[in-house]
């Protein structure tokens, strides 16, 4: 009776090991493509050292507009207010937040004089421009693309953000046509 009790042991920790690993596999995998594009992953420890971040300016048929320090574009949406981000959940999701654990800058024609931060309701720190708080766009997956410009989504309109910290009403159906490949 003993040696069937521990081949049966046997048998369950070779069939639980596996099932463990995969597991813990999904878990990390999972963890890491919720990240925030362009921002540090949450899953990260108090080891981690803060990450700094930049709001530089990029050039594209729309006009000159904020964008991350990889290029990306960035955001505003216009029923936030300069002290507070409404856009949380399932918005968050589709418009990730621009957050940073260190410090914030500007580089190019974006002022360091508008950027600043304010604590989200998850505690996490946003970055603002001009009183704005910023997002990216899910469906922008490569630096340079505004395909979030003009979107009606969650209660508001989305625009890119000029570096005056206005607001870029323009969408690429009126913006002049440019042969630089924008």
């Amino acid at each position: 009776m003993h040696a069937l009790s521990s081949r049966t042991l046997s048998l369950a920790g070779r069939v639980a090991a596996p099932i463990a690993a995969a597991a813990l596999i999904a878990t990390a995998c999972s963890s890491a493509s919720n990240a925030s594009p362009g921002s540090p992953s949450t899953a990260a420890g108090p080891a981690s050292p803060a990450s700094s971040v930049t709001v530089q300016t990029r050039t594209g048929p729309l006009g000159s507009f904020l964008a991350d320090g990889s290029g990306r574009a960035l955001y505003l949406f216009a029923s936030d207010t300069s002290s507070a981000s409404t856009c949380s959940g399932a918005c968050a999701a589709a418009w990730p937040p621009l957050t940073a654990t260190g410090p914030v800058s500007a580089t190019g024609d974006a002022a360091s004089s508008d950027v600043a931060t304010i604590t989200r309701q998850d505690g996490a720190r946003q970055v603002t421009y001009a009183g704005h708080p910023l997002y990216y766009f899910a469906g922008d997956s490569a630096a340079g693309q505004t395909n979030g410009q003009g979107v009606d989504g969650f209660g508001a309109l989305w625009w890119l953000v000029a570096p005056s910290g206005q607001k870029i009403t323009t969408t690429a159906s009126s913006a002049p046509s440019s042969s630089n490949g924008y």
